[in-house]
């Protein structure tokens, strides 16, 4: 993934129409308490996103919901709790229960799928959901997303989940709010 380009422009993402509808419908879906079997029982939306690079334009071509949070799991969770206590920002929901580690099993599955399509990971997404005083749209990354997406050399695409009827979406490379790459919806 490159970014910026060599004339210091970002690369351009192009989302179809369909995958943002499907973004949403995972978030708005988990904010509703509609949880699928085997799925977290918690209102978080994460899912990976798959594409292609062509010249300056990122296509996306898959988006992949996650079900299953790991958070929790052996070092897992103490490497999580660390992060928390170090760059996480109160909120209603509290720091044990913040974050997403995503399951390897499911990863790998997810990653076989997006071969199969020939297409490679290229980010993830998650949504914001709480308002704070601060930050009352809550669409650019926190602190906590810097720390976590540094150095994955992905996209972070924020969906802004405030006002469910009203959902905003965001990328920004390495969750970086200095390095955001523009979108096109169609």
């Amino acid at each position: 993934m490159r970014y910026p380009l060599a004339d210091n422009r970002p690369l351009t993402i192009h989302l179809p129409a369909q995958l943002f509808a499907e973004m949403v419908t995972h978030c708005r879906r988990k904010l509703q308490g509609d949880y699928l079997p085997g799925e977290g029982q918690a209102p978080k939306a994460f899912g990976l996103v798959g594409g292609a690079i062509e010249q300056d334009v990122v296509r996306v071509g898959a988006i992949i919901p996650l079900a299953k949070n790991v958070r929790d799991l052996g070092e897992k969770k103490a490497l999580m709790d660390r992060a928390m206590d170090h760059y996480a920002i109160a909120s209603e929901t509290p720091l044990a229960q913040r974050g997403w580690v995503a399951d390897p099993g499911e990863l790998d599955r997810a990653l076989q799928v997006l071969r199969a399509q020939g297409l490679r990971l290229i980010g993830n997404y998650h949504m914001h959901r709480v308002a704070w005083a601060h930050d009352q749209q809550r669409d650019t990354p926190t602190e906590l997303d810097t720390v976590l997406g540094q150095e994955s050399r992905l996209l972070m695409f924020i969906i802004a989940m405030v006002n469910p009827n009203t959902p905003v979406i965001r990328a920004f490379f390495e969750g970086r709010q200095a390095l955001e790459l523009p979108i096109q919806i169609g």
